[in-house]
């Protein structure tokens, strides 16, 4: 057996995709995160990890080795449920794409407790629908419809708006004053519901060559790459919301026709969640942050 903290650390970074991350959960630190891997992968014999310029990513081998091992500790939890349902019984388990919850969840997420202080929150991350099968969460927020299964109820729970955002001094530099205009700019992508060849087809019925291209995994680097003034992203104003109200964010074509709306987002409840008044208290509690941040909930 590898040593069982190697792989707490290995299961945490790569589902966050993020040493910090990793090391924020389990309360330790980035280094000692880096050092527990570093022993798994003196275990294996193989990198599971290749890092190069500050960052770290699964190799071949440390994908093929998370799925298995997510697999694994999905069987422990299913075994714990079993064993000791009401061991946690103070507490609501929610999970959400790393970008929803850093952006969007986190920030407000105090005025919930300070509501429910009698209710422990565990807010975990999932990097994408298939960590649904091995979690555990009462309420998931699902980036995309998450498929049918062990008992889940999931409906959609609120549409997003896409348009293109620039730092205000992006668009004198590239001249943007339409879609048209992005050719001299470059396009930042990032993991979303429309891509920039869809929206671009979509309002002004062809695509177009940018001077150069940029691609993230998640939508929190691609914001902050678009406030350094590295490009145009396209995102939504649920994630770019305090961006934008800081005006470290503009949009440089702003006029509804040049904004896309897709419901993006879906409530996911697990089969042990029917029932719970914890449960009932947080979506009520979101429904009204999402009511009063202005965003449309889709009618079920």
């Amino acid at each position: 057996m590898p040593p069982l903290k190697a792989l707490l650390a290995f299961e945490a970074a790569s589902r966050h995709g993020s040493f910090s991350r990793a090391a924020d959960e389990l309360g330790v630190t980035p280094s000692a995160i880096s050092h527990h891997i570093q022993k798994l992968e003196d275990f294996l014999g193989v990198p599971v990890f290749s890092r190069h310029a500050g960052r770290a990513v699964l190799t071949s081998a440390g994908r093929a080795y998370a799925s298995e091992i997510e697999r694994a500790f999905g069987t422990i939890v299913g075994a714990t449920r079993l064993v000791a349902p009401q061991s946690q019984r103070d507490h609501l388990f929610i999970a959400s794409g790393p970008s929803f919850a850093a952006k969007w969840l986190q920030p407000r997420i105090g005025e919930f407790i300070e509501q429910h202080p009698e209710i422990g929150i565990r807010l975990s991350t999932m990097s994408d629908l298939r960590d649904l099968e091995t979690i555990r969460f009462d309420l998931a927020i699902a980036y995309g419809c998450p498929p049918s299964g062990k008992g889940r109820q999931a409906e959609p729970l609120l549409a997003e708006r896409l348009r293109p955002l620039c730092s205000p001094r992006l668009i004198e530099q590239a001249q943007l004053r339409e879609p048209a205009d992005l050719c001299r700019a470059t396009l930042i992508h990032s993991s979303n519901a429309l891509t920039w060849t869809d929206y671009l087809r979509q309002v002004i019925g062809t695509s177009i060559k940018a001077r150069h291209e940029l691609w993230f995994d998640r939508s929190t680097m691609a914001i902050d790459a678009a406030v350094d003034g590295l490009g145009v992203v396209l995102e939504s104003e649920l994630l770019a919301a305090d961006e934008l109200k800081k005006g470290t964010l503009v949009a440089p074509f702003d006029h509804p026709e040049f904004e896309v709306e897709t419901v993006s987002y879906y409530l996911v409840r697990s089969a042990e969640a029917k029932g719970r008044g914890h449960v009932a208290a947080f979506e009520a509690w979101l429904r009204t942050k999402i009511a009063t941040a202005n965003l449309r909930a889709p009618v079920t």
